[in-house]
């Protein structure tokens, strides 16, 4: 018998990516050696919040810091089996006639699961890539970021995925992770608490038209940025 079923590998390796940016692997070792081996998707079923705490806790005793209590939740879903129907990717739109002919900005959101701002910036499963103006915002690109596991810098391939756009909405990202995502022209924004990307979006949308000094500088109105998404609505 192997020591792991499929089932349960695919669980885990989906929870390993709601809580940590960290290579799945990890994860997979520390639960086998808290449940022990074989295991399986009844052994996963049986798993509690203070199990998950007790796993991601270590050998110091110290929870990660960037420790949440709706990610475990959310984790746990995914290791009893009640996620799996959920993991759809959405759809790619055209954009709105409302919003053509007007500079847009692109904004990279961190997602697992169809239309949820719900990812680690190291570990999901894909960048939901929105375009945004005052006039409306849409799904314009959706991209994978599995090609990146293989990177000799992982880190350093996934900003690279998302170079061209402005914004980063992330749940969760590393201080090293996030200087390479700066390096390469965007901003990252943490939101911690998983939830529907268009409703944050539509909060941002809100703020274009008098956007807040740090977004305004960010968007360039005295910036380069501004200049490369007016060309692009140029061509």
């Amino acid at each position: 018998m192997t020591s792991i079923s499929q089932g349960a590998a695919r669980r885990l390796s989906q929870a390993a990516r709601v809580l940590s940016e960290q290579d799945p692997t990890i994860f997979v070792v520390a639960m086998g050696s808290y449940l022990g081996l074989p295991i399986t998707e009844a052994k996963l079923q049986t798993l509690t919040v203070e199990d998950i705490n007790r796993i991601l806790s270590g050998d110091d005793g110290e929870l990660p810091e960037d420790y949440s209590r709706d990610s475990i939740k959310n984790a746990l879903r995914y290791l009893w089996g009640e996620q799996e129907a959920q993991l759809i990717t959405p759809e790619i739109e055209t954009m709105p006639v409302s919003m053509q002919g007007s500079p847009s900005i692109k904004v990279a959101v961190a997602s697992n699961n169809a239309e949820l701002l719900d990812g680690h910036f190291g570990s999901c499963l894909r960048f939901l890539i929105y375009r945004v103006n005052t006039e409306g915002l849409y799904l314009a690109d959706i991209r994978d970021a599995s090609s990146t596991q293989t990177a000799d810098d992982r880190n350093t391939a996934r900003a690279e995925l998302i170079g061209d756009c402005q914004l980063l909405y992330v749940q969760s990202i590393g201080g090293p992770a996030a200087a390479k995502v700066v390096r390469a022209g965007v901003h990252p924004i943490k939101f911690p608490k998983p939830g529907a990307a268009r409703d944050t979006l539509n909060a941002l949308q809100s703020t274009l038209v008098n956007p807040p000094p740090w977004l305004a500088k960010i968007l360039g109105k005295e910036n380069v940025l501004l200049q490369r998404f007016v060309e692009e609505a140029e061509e």
